[in-house]
């Protein structure tokens, strides 16, 4: 059984005033990943300054971990209000150019994950690289719609359409697809190009648009005191079903109890 693999920036978080914890992509996916019993790897980059903070609570996840040195770690400030959340980017990680993906690590690896928290994070060439010898690359779209600078979070649709050339699978927040399509129709998931995506709705399930068809898929209340990183989870879940060979709407499903799981805490 080939691993499966999770690639982006660590963050640092501070939701709701309270202390910085360890977030981003790798850190919310490793804690889907550990009770899903398939081979995965975590390819995870901060600031030395943040290492001893972040790389420990990542690692006791039980995923192997790949580390990265950067010069800068991503901050964050949320805020929930109900459903809405707002968020301020304090700072940005640094980018990936092809140069640092870690070619020997990643070379039984045929469906990865990448995770971005702003759109500076992967430029298009990093995706070329790693989509070579048949890779299937997975990529949330908050690499499309987060502006590379730091302030309050303001999603915008001026992306560079060379970023979905190497995407087998784009996972869209509902806010998200808002911004890049205006109503998540069939039509309009289809302009983008890409021939598979989800679109995440919270506990009103998910859109599935694969083989040219929309098809909504429900799912259980999702509920929990703090949904960050929920997102993370399911693009891993999601990516391993699909690994696996369920079909996307079964994926779907599957990785919405996996959220389910842990925001209920019937899963840590």
């Amino acid at each position: 059984m080939r691993a499966v693999a999770v690639l982006g920036n660590l963050s640092l978080d501070r939701i709701d005033g309270g202390e910085l914890r360890p977030g981003g992509g790798p850190f919310h996916a490793a804690r889907a990943l550990r009770s899903l019993n398939r081979p995965a790897i975590i390819v995870a980059a901060g600031a030395a300054a943040d290492k001893a903070l972040m790389l420990p609570p990542l690692v006791a996840l039980g995923i192997p971990v790949l580390w990265r040195e950067t010069a800068t770690t991503a901050r964050f400030s949320i805020e929930y209000d109900g459903d809405e959340r707002r968020m301020v980017a304090e700072e940005l990680g640094g980018p990936w150019r092809p140069q640092d993906l870690p070619e020997q690590a990643l070379a039984t690896v045929k469906w990865l994950h990448v995770a971005p928290l702003a759109g500076s994070d992967f430029p298009p060439e990093t995706l070329a690289a790693l989509a070579r010898s048949g890779r299937r690359i997975s990529f949330d779209g908050q690499g499309l719609v987060r502006p590379a600078r730091t302030g309050p979070l303001e999603l915008q649709a001026d992306f560079d359409p060379e970023l979905l050339r190497h995407v087998s699978i784009l996972k869209l927040a509902e806010d998200e697809a808002r911004v890049l399509v205006g109503e998540p129709t069939e039509q309009a998931l289809r302009e983008l190009g890409v021939a598979e995506i989800v679109v995440t709705l919270g506990s009103r399930g998910s859109i599935v648009f694969a083989d040219g068809l929309a098809e909504h898929v429900p799912t259980n209340a999702l509920t929990g005191p703090d949904p960050t990183g929920a997102g993370d989870a399911f693009a891993a879940s999601y990516l391993v079903a699909r690994a696996g060979g369920l079909s996307p709407t079964a994926a779907a499903r599957y990785a919405s109890g996996v959220v389910a799981g842990l925001l209920s805490g019937r899963i840590t």
